[in-house]
Order: C-alpha cells, then sequence, then structure tokens
C-alpha cells in the first residue's frame, strides 16, 4: 500500500517547479511535531509542501527517505482511517507526514491529534483553508498545532521569480530609516517601476506563472473559494451561493469603502448580523481585508473595507480601477501580514504597530514631510516620502 503512496511522492517531487524560495519556509520551527500551512486558496500551499520534500531530499537524504506527501483527495482515504495509515507509515520506520487538503478528511483534526499523541516519533505538517480556525475552535489540536500563513507573492518575490534575481528582505525600520539609500541600491540593478504594474495586475498569486489565462484562472479560483472555502468548510447552506457571490460583487465595485451594513443587507436580502458575517467569512477566506480603528475589532463595522491584494481589483471587468486604489490596496496587503495596521479618525490614513502614522498615495501629495508617505509612482523617495514598491520587499 505505502509503495503507491511514495511512487506518487516521488513523482510530484521530481516534477514541482518552484521558481523562488518562500521566505515563509525559513520562519517555520520544522522541530515542531504538528504544523499547519495556511492560506488562501491559489498562494502555492501545496508546492510549498512539495519543495519542503525536494528540499529534504537535498540536504538531509536519510530522512527523506522517511517522509512522505499524502493527498486527502485520494480514494483510499474513504475506506481507511488517517490512523490507521499513519500507524503503517511509522511501522514502515516513517518520520515525516506531508498532508495535503486535510479538510476533505472527516474528523480530520480529531484524527490528527490521535497521531500525534500515539505516534510520538511522528511528524505532521498538513495544509489548511485561511478560513480555518484551528487554535480558536478546535478543541482536538488547538494546545497542539503550530500554524503558519503562507501568504502570496510579495513584489520582491515576483521579481526573484521573473527576472532570476535574489533580492532581500528588509524590515519596516530598514525602509523608514534608510529607504534612500535602499532604494538607490536596488535601481542600480533594475528598475522596479517598470515591473510594478504588471505585479499589481496579476504578480500576486502564482497563477500568473501557469500556462492559462490570468483573467479566466482567476475568477475560478475565486469562485472556488467561495463554494469550497465558505459554504463547505464553513459549512453553509448552498443556498446562500448567490448571496455570498453578489456580496463579493458589491466588495469588487466600491472597494476601498466604508460598508454601508444596511444598504448592502437589502441588496442581498440578509439581516445585517448575516452580512457582517458573510464580509467576515470573505476576510477570513482571504478575499476581503477589513480596517479597523485600534481598539475595535469584529463584531463592530469597520472603518474601510479593501480587496485583500490587488490582483482581486482587476478580476471584475466592470470597473476602472483608479491608482489611489490600488495604493492603498497594495499598501494594506503588504503590512498587515506582520504589522498591526489600523485607521485613524481622519488623517492619516493608517497608523502602523501603534506608532508611525502613514498615508498610501498613488502620486506625490502637495503637503509633504509632516508624516511618512508612500507614493506610488515614486522611484526613489526622500525624507518621509517614500516609494510604494519598497513595501513589497517586507517579506
Amino acid at each position: 500500500m505505502l509503495e503507491a503512496f511514495y511512487k506518487t511522492h516521488n513523482y510530484l517531487v521530481e516534477h514541482v517547479q518552484v521558481p523562488a524560495r518562500r521566505v515563509l519556509m525559513d520562519e517555520i520551527d520544522w522541530s515542531d511535531r504538528l504544523i499547519a500551512i495556511k492560506g488562501g486558496r491559489g498562494v502555492g500551499k501545496t508546492d510549498f509542501l512539495l519543495n519542503y520534500a525536494k528540499e529534504l531530499r537535498q540536504s538531509d537524504t536519510e530522512l527523506s527517505k522517511h517522509t512522505l506527501y499524502v493527498n486527502f483527495n485520494d480514494f483510499y482515504f474513504t475506506e481507511h482511517s488517517l490512523v490507521e495509515f499513519a500507524g503503517q507509515f511509522v511501522a514502515a520506520g516513517g518520520r515525516t507526514l506531508l498532508i495535503d487538503q486535510a479538510f476533505k478528511y472527516p474528523n480530520w483534526s480529531r484524527e490528527l491529534s490521535q497521531c500525534y499523541y500515539r505516534y510520538p516519533n511522528l511528524h505532521i505538517i498538513f495544509t489548511a483553508s485561511s478560513v480555518m480556525r484551528l487554535v480558536e475552535d478546535n478543541k482536538d489540536i488547538g494546545s497542539i498545532v503550530h500554524p503558519y500563513n503562507l501568504r502570496g507573492f510579495s513584489f520582491r518575490e515576483y521579481l526573484n521569480v521573473t527576472l532570476g534575481l535574489k533580492l532581500p528582505v528588509f524590515t519596516l525600520e530598514d525602509i523608514l530609516q534608510r529607504h534612500v539609500d535602499i532604494a538607490r541600491r536596488i535601481t542600480q540593478i533594475i528598475s522596479p517601476l517598470k515591473y510594478f504594474q504588471d505585479y499589481l495586475h496579476h504578480g500576486y498569486y502564482p497563477l500568473f506563472l501557469e500556462p492559462h489565462d490570468f483573467s479566466e484562472s482567476l475568477l475560478k479560483m475565486m469562485n472556488m473559494i467561495l463554494e469550497v472555502d465558505v459554504l463547505l468548510i464553513k459549512q453553509i447552506e448552498v443556498s446562500s451561493l448567490p448571496k455570498l457571490r453578489k456580496l463579493l460583487h458589491i466588495m469588487l465595485q466600491d472597494t476601498p469603502c466604508s460598508p454601508n451594513v444596511s444598504n448592502i443587507s437589502e441588496a442581498i436580502e440578509c439581516s445585517r448580523s448575516t452580512t457582517m458575517n458573510y464580509i467576515k467569512y470573505l476576510k477570513d477566506a482571504r478575499l476581503l481585508n477589513m480596517l479597523y480603528p485600534e481598539g475595535k475589532q469584529f463584531p463592530f463595522k469597520p472603518t474601510k473595507v479593501y480587496m485583500q491584494n490587488t490582483n482581486l481589483c482587476y478580476a471584475t471587468s466592470t470597473r476602472d480601477v483608479d491608482a489611489q486604489t490600488i495604493a492603498e490596496t497594495f499598501f494594506y496587503n503588504a503590512l498587515h501580514g506582520n504589522h498591526k495596521i489600523n485607521a485613524t479618525d481622519r488623517s492619516p490614513m493608517f497608523i502602523i504597530d501603534g506608532k508611525y502614522n502613514m498615508d498610501a498615495c498613488a502620486t506625490m501629495p502637495s503637503k509633504t514631510g509632516i508624516r511618512y508617505c508612500a507614493i506610488g509612482d515614486l522611484e526613489v523617495g526622500s525624507q518621509k516620502n517614500i516609494p510604494l514598491w519598497l513595501f513589497g520587499f517586507l517579506y
């Protein structure tokens, strides 16, 4: 039985094409025994697992022999349990299981917990949808799982992938204090603005590397997010799908916006509380971002709602997306993964980590120098005016 799984594993590892190493690979403590790789659909979670196996093959031949990738799409798991499979794997000398599509297996969290306690020498790394609350709401594995978030490509990763470069990561403090020097060093190698618009349009998702029409692939992926990640995992009635689609369409037309929940509720024929829950589901599924003042969070109404990344802004053909929308959306997306980003009462737009007042502007504002400003059409900045593209080097 294991021989067939190893055959598939070897084929997938040999043929996985990962053009750039993801930063997350070095942020994970691989000694932990239960690790979840969370992320929105389309960001490359499967390839991440396979690339980990490929790196093991190159760096630790012995451990690589005892590592196995399995996908719970396999019909084998309709008749056999995970605990049973793991027991056979361990008995044969197995040490690390890489599990994809875990949510498709009934009682997945309970059996992961059983494996964790029954086989103390077994390490399990599994992929998880971004909508899955592994720690907060999961009594089976909440106290033993170590979740990590895999995001789409940063602008830095996009440049490294498309141009074959090895541009480094910079911290927010690096960028705020040394942005002029950093930008000058990078612009000696490339002209970032030459590639920035392409990234904003189609560079966040690895889909652009595939030989398919990106826009069609993106729309297909967005529908899969609604139908699988939201409806199936959140166990929402299929009859709610048209309402979720209409809500997403409204957001695609209006974001960034301060949502009029009453009007939206009327448009999708739902109560206010249900509408807010649906907005939260879209946020959890990595389709939206919600911006709150300091000290506020869901279920309060957000100050603003953004699309989760700029590629999504271009997903509808019925709207002309303006440059200011793109600037704000990119800025929020670039920072929110590792930093706390909040709204202010009026001005500036954002406060970062409770201490940095910042604006994001498509072009140079009339008044500058008062606070930090990320500027979209700037290649090299000065003083507190920082190129927007440079915030794409935070990971």
